[in-house]
């Protein structure tokens, strides 16, 4: 029997993970799951249920039969809570938030990393996140640490918002996305730190898709694919 391929991806907010890891799991017909989605699905059920996200055995009890999954259709991936396209939900300013709380307690994410695990399903997946080849899948053959300069991650996440019709400024993007690297640096559970054997690719001035190329060679020369 052939083991599921796990191409980890991690890095900071606005590196491009998402849009790469999504184009690389198509290319090689993997199963695509963003991992910081599965806190914001918990986070969202834990806001419907009146539940402070800081209370962690509170959370813990309203998270215990929540069912999280994936789908993909063509270029739209779809995150489903309990039966439910939450897809839209789970990227307001209040979920994220709740999110980010949720995300500290360590009850929540020994749960959510056991379900993290249980979605690499078929031929298998490409999963990016923070701490997926540090914690969630440390031995995944093929671990990618990917990084951009603050600026250009700024432009990316301001382009998006854009895009998804939220008002934001390129000041106040940036100081975000630094916040945010020092929250995911200096936390003490799982932080944001490349795995010993990640290769670290700077995508600040590379496409995406020249992104995607490296990571294929990678794969083609470990004669994962």
């Amino acid at each position: 029997m052939i083991e599921p391929l796990v191409i980890a991806i991690d890095g900071p907010a606005g590196a491009g993970k998402s849009t790469v890891a999504q184009k690389l799991a198509a290319r090689l017909g993997l199963n695509y799951v963003d991992s910081g989605a599965t806190y914001r699905a918990a986070a969202l059920k834990v806001l419907e249920a009146g539940v402070s996200p800081e209370d962690e055995s509170a959370v813990v009890e309203v998270i215990a039969g929540a069912e999280i999954r994936f789908t993909t259709d063509g270029d739209r991936c779809a995150v489903w809570l309990d039966g439910r396209d939450v897809t839209q939900d789970i990227r307001t300013p209040e979920v994220t938030l709740a999110a980010a709380q949720v995300s500290r307690l360590p009850a929540v994410r020994k749960k959510l990393i056991a379900l993290q695990r249980s979605l690499v399903q078929g031929r298998g997946v490409v999963m990016e996140g923070r701490d997926i080849g540090s914690v969630v899948f440390p031995e995944a053959p093929l671990k990618i640490f990917l990084k951009a300069e603050v600026q250009e991650r700024a432009h990316r996440r301001r382009k998006q918002d854009q895009e998804e019709g939220r008002a934001s400024t390129l000041e106040q993007t940036a100081y975000d996305i630094g916040r945010r690297d020092q929250l995911d640096a200096e936390r003490k559970i799982s932080p944001l730190i490349p795995a010993p054997d990640a290769v670290e690719i700077d995508s600040t001035r590379l496409t995406a898709d020249q992104v995607v190329e490296q990571i294929l060679k990678l794969a083609q020369e470990r004669r994962l694919v």
